[in-house]
């Protein structure tokens, strides 16, 4: 099998740890949506990590051409527009938090808010506005850098300071607790989380939001809303999944089950790790 990574950076510890478990059976290239790219001879299957618009259309354009990607372009693109994500994922009946959509920041202040919120750039990006506001001071400091910045606000929740990160491939789920952004000190190290020390009924809107956003590798960060009830406050598409254990092998696994259907994975048909990576079965 041919596959073939959408990265500017295939030294990721998941899509390099991926790549050592599949080759020399198999080709493993690279397409770099940052510089010329010129895919050459279509691959069996992509991998889209990265979320850039240079990226995305990468991976339409292969789409058009026949390719399978993973996630495609349409369901990624619905994962960074935060209003889009919201609006689905309410739509669904998912445990998602009330959010509203405002044109610019500066648009923002000039409101009078009666609670605290919590303010995020329209579209995801890295270094994009992720920030709590409690009062007017608050959201002109902030304006004098992001003033024509579209935003999303939700009210803000109060928790214990953690976020609940699961990540899922393929229906295979892996989690960790983290500081919020929002805290006070940082964000500090991802701490591991086995997925069945979660609370009883929290997996259950995690894996809801693959076929909802038609995602086969995704993250989902949740708070605890009081009385161990979930909230889902944001959804990413092929988010890193650094140092969990089995993650690269679930990826190859899925890359090479879409390469051989030649389409989008049924997360619910999974099929022997070992088997697929053509690894002898332990005894």
């Amino acid at each position: 099998m041919r596959i073939g990574l959408i990265t500017a950076d295939p030294g990721h510890q998941l899509l390099a740890d991926t790549t050592d478990l599949l080759v020399p059976r198999h080709e493993v290239v690279t397409l770099d949506p940052g510089g010329h790219v010129c895919p050459g001879e279509l691959a069996d299957v992509y991998l889209l990590k990265a979320r850039t618009p240079r990226a995305l259309a990468l991976a339409a354009s292969l789409e058009r051409a026949g390719a399978s990607v993973v996630n495609s372009a349409a369901a990624t693109a619905r994962c960074q527009d935060r209003t889009v994500m919201a609006e689905l994922a309410l739509r669904a009946g998912l445990p998602f938090a009330r959010t509203r959509t405002v044109a610019s920041l500066a648009g923002l202040a000039a409101e009078r808010l009666h609670r605290p919120v919590v303010v995020k750039s329209r579209h995801s990006r890295r270094h994009d506005l992720v920030a709590r506001v409690d009062d007017a001071a608050r959201l002109s400091a902030l304006s004098a850098d992001w003033a024509d910045e579209p935003v999303v606000v939700q009210d803000f929740v109060p928790n214990d300071g953690w976020d609940h990160k699961l990540w899922v491939v393929a229906g295979r789920v892996f989690a960790a607790l983290r500081r919020s952004e929002l805290a006070a000190g940082g964000r500090g190290p991802a701490l591991p989380l086995a997925p069945d020390a979660l609370p009883s009924g929290w997996l259950e809107p995690v894996r809801r939001v693959g076929p909802v956003f038609s995602l086969d590798v995704y993250g989902v960060d949740l708070i605890d809303a009081g009385g161990g009830t979930p909230l889902i406050v944001d959804i990413n598409a092929f988010p890193g999944i650094r140092g969990q254990a089995g993650a690269p092998e679930a990826l190859a696994a899925l890359a090479l089950r879409v390469a051989e259907r030649g389409g989008r994975s049924t997360p619910h048909a999974m099929t022997d790790t070992t088997e697929i990576l053509g690894e002898p079965r332990p005894k």
